[in-house]
């Protein structure tokens, strides 16, 4: 077993990947990414406690954030130092304001993005390879519930986890094939409850610490307020137009919508209403019955997979979201690394600049961000 680095997020995921990392006889190196939102202050505790530096890593700050990632860098810290593993907060505030912009411009355009997912495809499996490939780390580590498997070919392949209310494959598509073979994820043979009976036995703090629910840059409901700061003269304002064509109320901004909403449309129609789409051009909300929602087609850009051997045309499960089942799908190669999936059941709410990921099975194909 050689040296991993694994992102320690202060929860109790992180915390247990860590522990079952070193039984498996690794040398782990904890590593926090701080978003860096607010000026850092000045923290007298070196985070790497009284332990050797580790080279490059050694160089990230020791500081303490203003904001709501420190109590997060704390837990991790304590859990690090309970383990006896190194620990290094590294400044990545560059790299998330880079996922921020790409947060702001998407709601201005009417599309819902999905910074976790970006996130680990810049970040995790991305930027952290980078630190990995400096100190001589042969993998990286994450406490994601999914799990790692090689067919009989070689090939490295990602599946889901084996507790099916947990299992984090969908945010996983983006991963670069060629560092499929260096990520390891320790959680994913585990249920939930398992991991934090672990947690609870080894006496770590964390053990039951709720599950981050939000956005790490954004307080919880602010999000619109963030692109207003972020765009402070763009003007997304206009109409809330029915489906038929009615004008029925006006809106001060398309980023305080995403498709499928039902709440806080601010016109009362008697009847439930949802969003049905945004039109960044004309600034038009449109809004409908459910029925409305209802699409069997859709098309993908920017797709990633595992494998360039998939058939152009293949049967598969089809997932729009993080938290709603996979159906059962016909999928298509298009020109331009492009993605078409025809549902066998119309599906709810499909929603531009989400994903849409494929499954053989348990088995992860692949997936692209939804035109």
């Amino acid at each position: 077993m050689g040296r991993v680095i694994l992102a320690m997020s202060g929860g109790v995921d992180s915390s247990v990947a860590a522990h079952l990392l070193l039984q498996q006889g690794h040398e782990v190196i904890g590593v926090f990414m701080r978003h860096g939102q607010q000026a850092p202050i000045t923290c007298g505790q070196d985070l790497a406690s009284k332990r050797e530096p580790t080279p490059l890593l050694s160089q990230a700050t020791t500081h303490k954030q203003g904001c709501c990632s420190a109590e997060d860098a704390e837990d991790a810290r304590r859990v690090a130092d309970q383990l006896n593993i190194p620990f290094y907060a590294i400044d990545f505030q560059e790299e998330f304001d880079r996922i921020i912009t790409y947060f702001v411009d998407e709601y201005t355009v009417g599309r819902t993005p999905n910074p976790c997912i970006v996130c680990n495809q810049w970040l995790k499996f991305g930027k952290l390879f980078q630190y990995a490939d400096s100190v001589g780390a042969a993998q990286v580590a994450t406490g994601h519930y999914a799990r790692k498997k090689q067919s009989a070919d070689g090939k490295t392949w990602l599946y889901r986890g084996i507790d099916p209310d947990k299992d984090q494959c969908y945010v996983l598509f983006g991963i670069a094939p060629d560092r499929l073979p260096r990520v390891l994820l320790p959680l994913g043979e585990y249920r939930k409850t398992e991991i934090r009976q672990m947690a609870t036995q080894l006496g770590l703090r964390v053990a039951d610490k709720r599950d981050s629910q939000e956005i790490c840059f954004a307080a919880p409901g602010q999000h619109a307020q963030l692109v207003r700061d972020r765009r402070p003269n763009l003007d997304t304002s206009g109409p809330i137009v029915t489906v038929d064509g009615r004008v029925v109320g006006h809106h001060d901004g398309i980023e305080r919508f995403t498709i499928g909403q039902r709440k806080g449309l601010g016109v009362a129609m008697g009847e439930p209403y949802f969003v049905v789409r945004i039109d960044a051009t004309t600034g038009q909300v449109v809004i409908g019955p459910r029925s409305a929602l209802h699409r069997q087609t859709l098309t993908a850009s920017d797709v990633n997979w595992f494998d360039n051997r998939i058939k152009a045309r293949f049967r598969c499960l089809a997932k729009i979201r993080y938290n709603t089942p996979a159906t059962p799908s016909l999928a298509e190669h298009l020109p331009g690394n492009r993605l078409r999936v025809t549902f066998d059941a119309p599906c709810f709410g499909i929603a531009p600049g989400q994903a849409v990921v494929c499954f053989d099975g348990d088995r992860l194909l692949g997936g692209g961000w939804i035109d």
